[in-house]
């Protein structure tokens, strides 16, 4: 799969070339994206780690399992990534999407960009018929990007009572 390209930035897969960029790009912003997802252990950021970490997203692919890419602007600078995990294929053919952009690159529009390549790539090349996006309820910049992107809100998990 070759590089997607948008109008301000492209996507691509993972290469072990981009490794040094990735750990730069999360240890940027270690803070930032740690209020999004878990957090990581110091491990996570080394380079070896992320080496790794790109094997897997290759592995992944071949697979079918899950599809990594990176946010690139137009001149080839890291500025986020995105997947598509959880693959499953039978009669649901669906995955769910997730992603991060460099705390300094937000709000230009970067992020719905990628996100209606990746879908667009998901539903014509990979086949799927069904992306679903898990959001915590006060990430609004990210339930935006979702909106802009043409999904749907379709519930809130509760917390176990």
């Amino acid at each position: 799969m070759g590089k997607l390209t948008g109008s301000n930035i492209y996507v691509c897969p993972f290469t072990g070339d981009d490794s040094k960029e990735l750990l730069d790009l999360e240890k940027r912003n270690k803070d930032f994206f740690e209020k999004f997802s878990m957090a990581r252990s110091d491990e996570f950021y080394t380079m070896k780690y992320q080496q790794n970490r790109i094997n897997e997203f290759e592995q992944r692919q071949k697979n079918d399992s899950g599809y990594d890419f990176g946010i690139f602007l137009q001149d080839g600078r890291l500025i986020g990534t995105i997947s598509l995990f959880h693959v499953m294929r039978g009669s649901l053919q669906s995955a769910f999407i997730g992603y991060f952009l460099d705390k300094e690159k937000n709000g230009k529009g970067y992020t719905t960009e990628a996100v209606k390549l990746i879908v667009d790539y998901a539903f014509n090349k990979v086949n799927l018929h069904r992306i679903e996006a898990g959001v915590m309820p006060h990430n609004i910049g990210s339930i935006r990007v979702l909106e802009k992107a043409g999904f749907h809100k379709e519930g809130l998990a509760r917390e176990k009572c």
